[in-house]
């Protein structure tokens, strides 16, 4: 991986000097009517809409998370006293005759203008509860703009967990989210209102008996579900609708096999944790889903038919992986090996089969695989790859790679060319044959399982690898 860039301003820096200056503005008008809430909403709304016209359409590689930046951030409802906000991330307000309830927050460069919409379309009555489904960026960011006296932050006993590692790993994790998604912005927002964090929720939620409230007649249900995407989620059940808002419970796609491992970073998720909990939303029976990304699910028995299929693929790779493990296989003829079988297949575009069982291999035998004594120590193979080079050229790693390349078999290729290109050089031919195994590599992936992560990991390195070619010299 290249080096995370040191030189590049503040986020907050890169915008238009008129945007911040019209947000600076609204600072300096404050007056005995405005309170400084509403005028970092209102600032937050400015920058918010400046942020995603620049980053929309930004360029190359740009074309799958352009697809999460251009939808629209709009209202519109979904049953009787349900709306949503849509957006990045979608934040949702169940209305009652008493108040309010909000559940997620969105992605922070949004959430101000989502929670206007929500505001102008069910005017009346104080919110007074914010639910929100984990400490994710995405489904959290937006929850200073709700806050006032007596709101209730409803989450997940671990949500303070959660986000104090999140936070302390922001400038490390932030890199690695923009460059799988790179419509994020460059540097962690500075600006206080727009910064991850500091959330203090006043009610928690543990895994066993539920939160219930009742607000204007209807039953509110928020139910801890740790699981796919870690161990702070949690679920809001309406019992009467037979409407389960998910959050991330299920990714950002249903039915999909679930992302027991995500490589961007974070946390191992707990296989059997998550199946437990899918046996809990099997048993509620809901009609209606209503994820945080995406549109709505509904139809009972298409619901639970895919719960079900959901939540055996997650059984089935668990238990073939604990057999294999016991019949003494290593992790990569696991990942080799373990495939859904036809009556349990689900798509892959989020979670992958192979990640998940790598991810459970080492969730329970951690790090040291018994294969080869030099995983104790800090001395990694690349420290030798100058001398690999030294004793076989370079000249002769990139010809077997490109016979590999010809063979069909991109991923030795790349051990080989990782090899010649890791004594600190940028050998032209080496940089070719590396773009040539890598679009390989791409083009097997979008056209097989079109997996998210896999393909905006593969563009990234297609790009790294141009900027290289651009700076080498010429051959010969």
């Amino acid at each position: 991986m290249s080096e995370q860039p040191k030189s590049r301003l503040p986020w907050a820096l890169a915008l238009p000097a008129r945007v911040l200056l019209v947000a600076g503005a609204a600072f300096a008008l404050l007056s005995c009517d405005d309170t400084r809430q509403e005028v970092e909403r209102r600032a937050a709304e400015v920058i918010g809409e400046a942020a995603t016209a620049r980053l929309t359409g930004s360029g190359e590689g740009m074309e799958r998370a352009a697809d999460l930046i251009n939808i629209p951030v709009e209202v519109r409802p979904l049953a009787e006293g349900v709306y949503q906000a849509r957006g990045v991330a979608n934040t949702h307000m169940v209305a009652t005759d008493e108040g309010k309830v909000v559940f997620d927050t969105g992605f922070a460069l949004q959430a101000a203008k989502q929670r206007r919409l929500l505001q102008e379309t069910v005017p009346d009555g104080p919110v007074t509860h914010v639910i929100l489904s984990h400490s994710h960026a995405d489904h959290s960011g937006g929850t200073r703009f709700w806050l006032e006296d007596g709101v209730e932050i409803v989450a997940h006993q671990e949500f303070p967990e959660e986000q104090r590692y999140l936070k302390e790993l922001e400038p490390y994790l932030h890199y690695r989210n923009r460059t799988l998604f790179p419509f994020i912005p460059e540097k962690p927002p500075n600006i206080g209102f727009l910064r991850y964090g500091g959330i203090e929720p006043t009610i928690l939620v543990g895994n066993g008996e539920p939160y219930r409230f009742e607000l204007g007649g209807t039953r509110f249900e928020v139910i801890g579900t740790p699981g796919a995407e870690g161990a702070d989620n949690l679920v809001l059940w309406l019992p009467e609708q037979k409407i389960l808002f998910s959050g991330d419970f299920f990714g950002p796609n249903f039915p999909q096999f679930p992302n027991v491992f995500t490589m961007r970073g974070e946390k191992i998720r707990k296989p059997i944790e998550y199946i437990h909990s899918l046996n809990r939303v099997i048993a509620l029976e809901p009609e209606m889903i209503v994820p945080s990304h995406n549109d709505p699910i509904t139809g009972r028995e298409k619901i639970r038919a895919d719960l079900v299929r959901m939540r055996d693929a997650v059984q089935y790779v668990h238990d073939a992986i604990i057999a294999g493990m016991n019949a003494g296989k290593t992790v990569h003829e696991l990942m080799a090996e373990i495939t859904l079988p036809p009556e349990l297949e689900l798509r892959q575009t989020h979670g992958r089969v192979s990640w998940a069982v790598k991810s459970i291999w080492e969730y329970y035998a951690t790090w040291f695989h018994f294969d080869s004594t030099t995983e104790l120590y800090a001395v990694p193979a690349s420290t030798i790859y100058p001398e690999l080079v030294e004793l076989a050229g370079v000249d002769a790693l990139v010809e077997r790679a490109r016979r590999h390349i010809a063979a069909q078999e991109p991923v030795q290729a790349l051990h080989l060319l990782d090899i010649a290109l890791g004594s600190e050089t940028d050998d032209r031919a080496a940089l070719e044959a590396r773009r040539a195994a890598l679009q390989i590599l791409l083009d097997d992936a979008e056209a097989g399982l079109r997996n998210s992560y896999e393909i905006d990991w593969l563009r990234y390195r297609l790009r790294e690898t141009e900027e290289r070619l651009g700076a080498a010299p010429a051959a010969g």
